[in-house]
């Protein structure tokens, strides 16, 4: 899940179904022969839709249409739909509504409970201590600190962001 999902996440202008399928388009269930299979993306997209609560349930409704939460919503069904054994995620709840974040950071804890290593990159120290079992900070490009999530606290964290404390777990 990119950290940008306006620059990197979706393309704006396409449709919701051109975008939830967006860097999937070539697999067999969305192509027909050597053409791409538009009714396969759209129907997948409404599945997504319905799946991952993304409103409007419209799929031809253009991806700039959607509010930020229903945007990232889309990309992370996107992106799970491909049952990822490994999903680096950036920046998941950045600019969208508390209702969107509870689905998001829900829907990434499942992930995780069915065995995915999920990589979280986030400035959210809230959002790291109720997703994170391990955390590693990094400042300037090196590593600051490494903590299991249970040593982990806010200033602690604030600190190891500042680099100000060092401290390895074993």
């Amino acid at each position: 899940m990119p950290e940008d999902r306006h620059a990197v996440g979706l393309v704006m202008s396409f449709p919701a179904w051109e975008s939830a399928v967006l860097g999937y388009q070539g697999l067999p269930k969305y192509r027909k022969g050597a053409a791409m299979n538009h009714a396969a993306m759209r129907d997948a997209t409404k599945q997504m839709q319905e799946r991952f609560d993304v409103r409007p349930r419209d799929e031809n409704l253009g991806s700039s249409k959607f509010s930020g939460g229903n945007q990232q919503k889309l990309i992370l069904a996107r992106e799970i739909g491909e049952q990822p054994t490994v999903l680096l995620v950036g920046q998941p709840t950045r600019g969208v509504d508390i209702g969107a974040i509870e689905f998001i950071h829900n829907q990434l804890r499942a992930l995780r409970d069915a065995g995915c290593a999920v990589l979280l990159v986030s400035s959210e120290l809230d959002e790291i201590l109720a997703l994170a079992d391990r955390v590693v900070v990094m400042n300037a490009g090196r590593i600051t600190g490494e903590l299991a999530i249970d040593e982990c606290d806010e200033r602690r964290l604030g600190l190891l962001m500042a680099a100000q404390e060092e401290r390895v777990a074993a």
